[in-house]
């Protein structure tokens, strides 16, 4: 297995990135209206399906779109919020999912939120202040190539545009019941991030959000049983489970039944650990560091799961040369003998990992 780089330092000095990244970040920066935006966007996705071929590795490339992709947001919501009166009113825009934890690929549609507080107003009247503006944001995202999300996770939906004490009610709640709903909407929101304004009240929230799960061991041992729900796609004699039927019949997810896998397992012992870490990587060294996993078997886990990435958006890749819609599906068969193997031995890393999970939170896989 391709061993991947700790650290995202290598995409920064590379010579077929640095120069094309730097100047459209500038472009992004100085960028005066959505149209400029929306040319940005376009530009970005070029620079990532240009940069897939020479495969300069998934982490440096998923961390590459995430920042560009921030910094397109930020400077859309300048835009947008321009004019808004402050009164005493502090918000922060943050980043969920795959967006909060810095490894967005080709394809995904928007997960945000936004936290605020005020001197002088109401959590009432601060959300008919900020959904409209949340509304023209969204739009804005959904013209520049960030699809609308259809499960309204979005800053402009009023469940999701919550005071500093309103967030902490909801995690509580979330934490404290640990039904089906409140696990899946754990797996999304404990993975935010701050990505533009008072900065200071994600990380009260996430300071908060470490401490509270850290302390409930029956939490985590629901989030365990979560995780362990889904299995690697791998059979007997070397062959890959794939779907029976459906539109994509035949294949295999690589992003539910492949990456998700590392994502859910690093969420849970990032929790454990009491550590605010958002992205899967560093969410298992940080483990790791805490002498909660060992480094040997971190390393082998991080590879695996950046292998999977990279066969994510070189799949992503072909169905943009198509020109056809782009997902996450893949047939084991059409892959390179060599690439059947690599993600047969990622995948048995996933199941390893999975392994470790089932013995640190005993009795999680029951009834499985």
């Amino acid at each position: 297995m391709k061993t991947t780089p700790s650290s995202p330092s290598v995409l920064q000095a590379h010579p077929q990135v640095a120069p094309a990244q730097a100047a459209l970040r500038r472009e992004i920066e100085q960028a005066p209206d959505l149209a400029t935006l929306q040319q940005a966007s376009r530009a970005i996705q070029a620079l990532v399906q240009r940069l897939v071929e020479p495969d300069l590795g998934a982490e440096q490339l998923t961390r590459m779109i995430s920042s560009l992709n921030d910094a397109l947001t930020r400077r859309l919501i300048d835009i947008c919020s321009a004019g808004l009166p402050d009164d005493g009113l502090e918000w922060c825009w943050i980043s969920l999912g795959s967006e909060g934890r810095q490894e967005q690929t080709l394809s995904g549609d928007q997960d945000n939120g936004i936290i605020f507080a005020s001197r002088h107003q109401t959590p009432d009247q601060v959300r008919a202040l900020l959904l409209p503006l949340a509304r023209r944001i969204n739009e804005a995202l959904d013209a520049c190539g960030f699809p609308l999300c259809l499960g309204e996770i979005m800053a402009s939906n009023p469940r999701w545009c919550l005071s500093l004490a309103e967030w902490r009610e909801r995690f509580g709640l979330w934490i404290i019941e640990g039904d089906p709903q409140a696990l899946l909407n754990a797996s999304i929101f404990f993975d935010l991030r701050p990505l533009h304004g008072a900065q200071h009240l994600a990380r009260q929230l996430n300071d908060w959000l470490a401490l509270e799960a850290a302390e409930n061991s029956r939490f985590l041992f629901q989030m365990a049983a979560n995780a362990l729900r889904r299995e690697p796609p791998l059979g007997l004699l070397r062959r890959f489970v794939v779907a029976r039927d459906g539109p994509h019949a035949g294949t295999i997810d690589l992003k539910l039944n492949g990456a998700a896998l590392f994502v859910d397992a690093a969420r849970i012992y990032s929790l454990a650990c009491g550590a605010g870490a958002s992205n899967t990587a560093d969410r298992l060294r940080l483990a790791a560091t805490k002498q909660r996993l060992h480094p040997d078997d971190v390393a082998r886990w991080i590879d695996a799961f950046y292998l999977i990435q990279m066969l994510r958006l070189k799949n992503q890749h072909q169905h943009y040369a198509g020109q056809a819609a782009m997902h996450n599906h893949v047939d084991p068969k059409r892959l390179e003998i060599a690439d059947q193997h690599a993600l047969q031995q990622a995948l048995r890393q996933a199941r390893s990992l999975q392994q470790r999970l089932a013995l640190d939170y005993p009795g999680s896989r029951q009834g499985m």
